[in-house]
């Protein structure tokens, strides 16, 4: 198998970041034949920098089902061919994006679903309170003038 060369500028300036979106091009060797494959999936974390044996991992989930499938990439490794940009978020808040291993999507639309009935439950509930107070005021005074 004939490895790529590796140019290490080139991935030193590489500017891949927790939350990116990225497409990793890996040389796979099947008995006497190579091919590229590739692998798309959101960075989770990124660790040791910019030294030799600084890693990337990269998480990727099947829209199917809630399998989430990981690879820790070498970033210095002669089988990766090349590292797409496909999408960077706005602003990620942490350095390590573990949390997204236990939210599914399904489980996040749940939630999101819950929270829209928690707030519309909480916004009748203090809305309904004062209304009926006001109207049992006005009652009381009606009664006894």
């Amino acid at each position: 198998m004939q490895l790529s060369p590796i140019n290490t500028q080139e991935r030193e300036e590489l500017d891949i970041k927790p939350g990116d979106t990225v497409r990793v091009w890996q040389r796979i060797q099947e008995e006497k034949k190579s091919r590229l494959q590739a692998f798309e999936g959101l960075i989770i974390a990124r660790k040791h920098g910019k030294e030799p044996g600084a890693t990337f991992t990269v998480r990727k989930t099947a829209k199917a089902s809630d399998v989430g499938v990981e690879i820790i990439f070498p970033l210095y490794s002669p089988k990766i061919e090349k590292i797409e940009l496909i999408s960077r978020p706005k602003r990620v808040r942490r350095a390590k994006l573990y949390y997204l291993r236990e939210r599914a999507a399904r489980a996040i639309r749940k939630k999101m679903k819950q929270a829209k009935q928690i707030g519309k439950v909480m916004m009748d509930t203090k809305e309904t309170p004062p209304e009926t107070d006001v109207g049992k005021k006005a009652e009381n005074e009606a009664k006894k003038e």
